[in-house]
């Protein structure tokens, strides 16, 4: 006798349904599980890709116009009465006359082009500043102060259009809405056409957008980003020398040296818990301590980036003790084995091999930190107008000024449809940075990943 399980012949007849080569009821439903299954799939990452694509769309669709702008060349003689009444052609003297003084000329050289390009129209040649910006006054004052050797000589500018003859070539601003608008009428459209024509009337690709200087509600289309991303830049400085050092340090102390007791249990939970806690928060406790109690200057970068370097301190922990976690603890066991202290083998070995997820993790936690709102505004960043460059580092970091997410939500608040038009271009400015940002986290990850 055996207590073996008899094996049936090779000539035994199999149940049926229970062939290894037919498949079954039970297999055939899994199989179709599984394709639906990855059919969902199929259709959420189709989905996101879709959505993307919209969101995309969009923004470029809204914001692509802000990087153009319109001018208007105009013949403008400088008249040496009014801007040079000594004729000393000092600079100094000259600059006692104000953009006042300089706004009849503007608007009698704008008629003077009307009437020689034999444009027949009711408009009032007193009512030609409706074409252009009110920058335009001091464009050609400051060219003059620049130049005093121009005085009493006909000289073309390229001046600014104003924002309503700006969207009417966008498309921006109809006939119809003009119909209901104080600040020009049909017959400057009439104008705005013929001059265009005549090649008088341009559009450029709008360099000031980018590196100029935010205006007055006023002049949308003289309004720039270049002031904020400045200070976006100088806030971007505190957080990288604060965060990095001090997440690191703290990570590798709870990683590696740490002991596992009650204490490091509550610090860990509250670092996770301090991942979580609204942005908005992080403003609230920059406003109390940095600006009530330590009186730092209101609207600066350095305030700025102490309240985003709080904010961001809990993502680069967790992300560097990940990357820490990630290394095999058969390093730090060979490293102890030929004699290295803790701290050798720490730094020398395990800190190394860790670095593509910290610097990965760091630079996630700045590109977080640089679209990040809610905290600017509990310290003053949006409701000023950065409309000066720093004079100097220190100035950059102390003098009030604005950042970029912040200073495209004010232009997002202004009445005129410029300032929303500006405020979609400024998203295309603020996630090339952050898609750039995101490709230096890989191109970082990927070298030193090839070293070791």
């Amino acid at each position: 006798m055996t207590d073996a399980t008899q094996i049936p012949s090779s000539g035994a007849a199999r149940p049926a349904g229970k062939s290894i080569i037919t498949t079954d009821d039970r297999t055939k439903k899994r199989n179709a599980a599984e394709k639906r299954f990855r059919m969902y799939g199929i259709a959420a990452i189709l989905a996101g890709i879709a959505c993307l694509v919209v969101l995309l769309g969009s923004i470029l669709l809204n914001g692509v116009t802000a990087f153009q702008q319109t001018f208007i060349q105009v013949p403008v003689y400088l008249n040496p009465e009014a801007v040079d009444p000594n004729g000393n052609r000092d600079p100094e003297e000259m600059g006692s006359a104000t953009t006042f003084t300089y706004k009849p000329i503007v608007v009698d050289a704008m008629a003077a082009l009307v009437e020689e390009r034999g444009i027949e129209t009711e408009i009032d040649p007193g009512d030609m500043d409706a074409l252009f910006s009110a920058a335009a006054v001091a464009q050609v004052r400051d060219r003059v102060l620049a130049n005093p050797e121009l005085v009493g000589e006909t000289v073309t500018f390229n001046i600014l259009a104003s924002s309503r003859v700006d969207g009417y070539l966008k498309d921006r601003v109809t006939r119809d809405s003009v119909a209901r608008d104080k600040n020009i009428d049909a017959g400057h459209l009439d104008i705005v056409d013929e001059l265009r024509a005549e090649g008088d009337v341009v559009k450029r690709f709008n360099w000031d957008f980018i590196f100029g200087a935010d205006a007055s509600e006023s002049r949308p289309e003289q309004a720039g980003m270049g002031v904020a991303m400045l200070g976006s830049f100088f806030m971007m400085l505190v957080v990288l020398g604060l965060s990095l050092p001090i997440g690191v340090a703290a990570s590798i102390y709870l990683e590696e040296f740490a002991p596992q007791n009650r204490l490091t249990d509550i610090i860990e939970v509250n670092i996770s818990n301090l991942a979580a806690v609204p942005s908005i928060v992080f403003g609230i406790l920059g406003l109390a301590v940095f600006i009530q109690f330590m009186e730092f200057p209101q609207s600066a970068p350095l305030v700025g980036g102490l309240v985003l370097t709080l904010m961001t301190l809990p993502t680069i922990i967790i992300s560097t003790r990940a990357a820490l976690k990630s290394v095999p603890p058969s390093i730090r066991d060979a490293a102890l084995g030929v004699g290295a202290s803790k701290m050798q083998a720490v730094f020398h070995h395990v800190l190394p091999l860790a670095m593509p997820g910290i610097l990965t993790g760091t630079i996630i936690g700045l590109a977080q930190a640089l679209g990040e709102t809610a905290p600017l505004l509990l310290i003053g960043m949006v409701g000023y107008i950065a409309t000066n460059y720093p004079d100097g580092v220190a100035s950059g970091f102390l003098d009030p000024n604005s950042a970029m997410p912040a200073q495209i939500y004010e232009w997002a608040k202004r009445a005129d449809p410029a300032y929303y038009e500006r405020a979609w271009g400024g998203i295309i400015i603020l996630l090339v940075f952050l898609f750039a940002m995101n490709a230096i986290a890989i191109l970082l990850r990927r070298k030193f990943e090839r070293r070791w």
